[in-house]
């Protein structure tokens, strides 16, 4: 078997930073440093001189060929995995959705045969719970035993996919009691609807409704309850796409007093502000997201949670609907539009333009929240998420001089639109290697079909 060496570079970890080359045997990496008087033969050298090496994306919350508020997300497993590697990331973890009637272990066979002979990275599931149905929490076990160690709720959508708070103490409880932990999707989903149904009955029907049914209140007060709700179950917590300064001080708050609770942002809560929604016409609906874009302030205390560890992990969010699809079903009412929009494949170059390039965040910093630290809130590192003897030998080739011009004319992700079209960032990824094959080169997919693998993940 040949070995790779990728020469000349520098390699950046979440806790420094070094000039090394890097030798992948097996699809592992086998070692790190000044490795040019290596006496091995068959080698194939890559010159990096001028490029960070930087360890492959991990990106914890995607929604993948998942049914959704009437409609499925426009990428599949082959699209959205192919996407997600053009944009440096290598391992992915979906969110396998309950489906109405479905017991949890039918639901979560149903998602993992979408992704089987499909996916071109590695992946591994969280399990949604949106029916809590009499003897659910017993399957939570085996779940577990399929490496499939997290559970999502969701606080808001009543009657599709909200859980009351009854039942959301039982899955903290029972997760928690087994070493599982639970995503909590925190909004106060009464409230929302209460709102939303007022702006409708004025006929406000229009996209830029949406955001205002979810003030910023609506989050932070699902934040807080949440976090109650998991101390009286003695149960760890993790928020998905947390998108308010209010949030991020809950957070540091049972942080402070040594509870287990932890959060993720965004990118486009970072980047994007809620100006979009006053967008004419329909354009608005390109980012009904939920929860919805915020202002300044919010950015600039999610940009500080980050620095502070408060957040630990970026992650995509990456629930992707077409502009024409979200205008079929919600032209006429706001809340049929689908809530979501794509990512996968910006997020590590969005991160490292406006947070490392614009000294928001270290490079190191940039490494520790788009791979290190989801790879271990997730039970996935060291194998994933650092550039170690050992690991496996996912790896992106950056190249800080270059740059990224983001169009939906150009993109891999199975979208008429981005949120990004006609950014131009400092920064291109150059080539990306999953488990040491080349699987991306300036900026296409190169690799095998299907080659990706299900990751088991640990506990906590």
């Amino acid at each position: 078997m040949t070995y790779l060496m990728l020469t000349g570079g520098r390699v950046v970890n979440s806790g420094g930073s070094v000039d090394a080359d890097v030798l992948v045997h097996n699809g592992k990496i086998e070692a790190i440093g000044n490795l040019s008087g290596l006496p091995i033969d068959n080698v194939e050298r890559v010159d990096c001189s001028g490029r960070l090496l930087l360890p492959g994306g991990v990106d914890v919350h995607t929604h993948l060929d998942s049914p959704m508020m009437g409609t499925t997300t426009s990428d599949d497993f082959e699209t959205g995995t192919r996407a997600a590697a053009c944009g440096g990331t290598t391992t992915l973890v979906d969110f396998a959705m309950q489906g109405p009637g479905e017991k949890l272990l039918e639901s979560l066979d149903k998602h993992r045969a979408k992704a089987q002979g499909r996916a071109a990275i590695d992946y591994g599931f969280h399990m949604c719970v949106t029916d809590l149905y009499d003897g659910a929490v017993d399957e939570f076990t085996e779940i577990m035993q399929t490496g499939v160690t997290s559970f999502k709720v969701f606080m808001a959508y009543r009657g599709t996919l909200m859980l009351h708070d009854g039942a959301l103490f039982n899955v903290l409880r029972e997760s928690g009691r087994i070493g599982g932990q639970v995503c909590v999707h925190a909004e106060n989903g009464d409230v929302i609807d209460r709102l939303a149904a007022d702006l409708v009955a004025a006929g406000k029907t229009g996209p830029g409704s949406h955001e205002i049914s979810r003030p910023p209140s609506t989050e932070i007060e699902a934040v807080h309850r949440a976090i109650q709700i998991a101390r009286m179950a003695d149960s760890p917590i993790y928020f998905v796409h947390l998108s308010t300064e209010g949030a991020v001080e809950a957070v540091a708050e049972a942080r402070s007093q040594d509870r287990a609770v932890a959060g993720e942002t965004c990118t486009h809560y970072l980047t994007l502000d809620r100006s979009l929604y006053d967008a004419p016409g329909f354009e608005a609906a390109k980012v009904v997201l939920t929860p919805p874009l915020r202002t300044e302030e919010h950015r600039a205390a999610l940009w500080r949670g980050l620095r502070a560890g408060t957040l630990g992990v970026v992650s995509s969010d990456h629930c992707p609907f077409c502009f024409e699809e979200k205008r079929r079903l919600g032209e006429a009412d706001f809340r049929a539009i689908p809530n979501g929009g794509p990512g996968v494949e910006h997020r590590m170059i969005v991160m490292y333009a406006e947070g490392v390039r614009k000294n928001q965040i270290s490079l190191e910093k940039f490494v520790d929240l788009t791979a290190t630290a989801p790879a271990r809130q997730f039970g996935l590192f060291p194998t994933k998420g650092a550039i170690v003897s050992g690991a496996d030998a996912d790896i992106v080739v950056l190249d800080p001089n270059g740059t990224t011009t983001i169009s939906a004319q150009t993109q891999n992700q199975r979208m008429d639109y981005t949120p990004y079209e006609g950014w131009t960032l400092p920064g291109a990824i150059e080539a990306v290697y999953s488990r040491g094959d080349e699987v991306v080169r300036s900026g296409k997919y190169v690799g095998a079909g299907g080659r990706g693998r299900f990751l088991a993940r640990s506990t906590l």
